[in-house]
């Protein structure tokens, strides 16, 4: 569902775009309340063989870097450079990015939104934090936290400024709520000066947040080798 909200800017997501995921966690060393929560959990169950601790992170590891966001940034670059793809992408996003090879949990239904020169697409879950997993891998803490899931519907802008994007005012945010149903993907604008490259070389300009919607694609000059992994 589509929302076109911009109002007065409320409290900080508080999205931070650097996690540690370091094991180490001595007298010096201060998790929030959530992980220990969670790495506790995981202590006890190893203990009790119920998990293997190396499977887990080999599952881990898969959604973080071979599932996703790789895979996502291969369906944009081929929205890119082959139109009808795209208009099938448009029409059928869930079938498109099937036959790439990208189906799987919580990818079952899919739309694409494209980016405009007027229109910027923003993807958020309201509820809770459905997330394209097939195709952008695990989502990153900033999209489950309440406060951009309340703020990216009432005030999209002041979000995006937030996130370093700062739309011209006549850009129109169009803001999508995901579901258990349905699940988005936004395009980004293919970037300036790209002709001439091909599908990977364009994947590595897609990031996932460009995906979600709250950065552009990197344009060559300052893409950083890797961006679209």
């Amino acid at each position: 569902m589509p929302h076109d909200h911009e109002q007065n800017p409320g409290q900080n997501p508080g999205h931070d775009h650097g996690h540690d995921h370091g094991h180490d966690h001595g007298p010096d060393n201060h998790l929030d309340p959530m992980t220990a929560r969670v790495m506790a959990l995981e202590t006890i169950l190893t203990e009790k063989g119920l998990i293997d601790p190396a499977a887990l992170d080999a599952i881990i590891e898969t959604y973080v870097s071979k599932v996703g966001p790789r895979n996502g940034a291969r369906v944009v670059a081929r929205a890119w450079l082959e139109p009808d793809f795209a208009d099938w992408l448009r029409e059928d996003a869930t079938a498109a990015i099937t036959e790439m090879g990208y189906a799987g949990r919580q990818g079952e239904h899919m739309r694409a939104v494209f980016n405009t020169g007027d229109t910027h697409n923003l993807v958020v879950c309201t509820l809770c934090s459905c997330y394209p997993w097939s195709v952008l891998g695990l989502p990153p803490v900033w999209y489950k936290a309440p406060p951009y899931r309340a703020r990216a519907v009432s005030d999209p802008r002041g979000v995006l400024r937030e996130f370093g994007l700062d739309l011209p005012a006549a850009t129109r945010i169009r803001v999508w709520d995901s579901t258990a149903e349905l699940r988005y993907l936004v395009v980004p604008l293919r970037p300036e000066g790209t002709e001439g490259l091909g599908l990977e070389e364009l994947a590595d300009l897609v990031g996932r947040d460009a995906m979600i919607g709250t950065a552009l694609a990197a344009s060559p000059a300052t893409n950083v080798p890797g961006a679209g992994r």
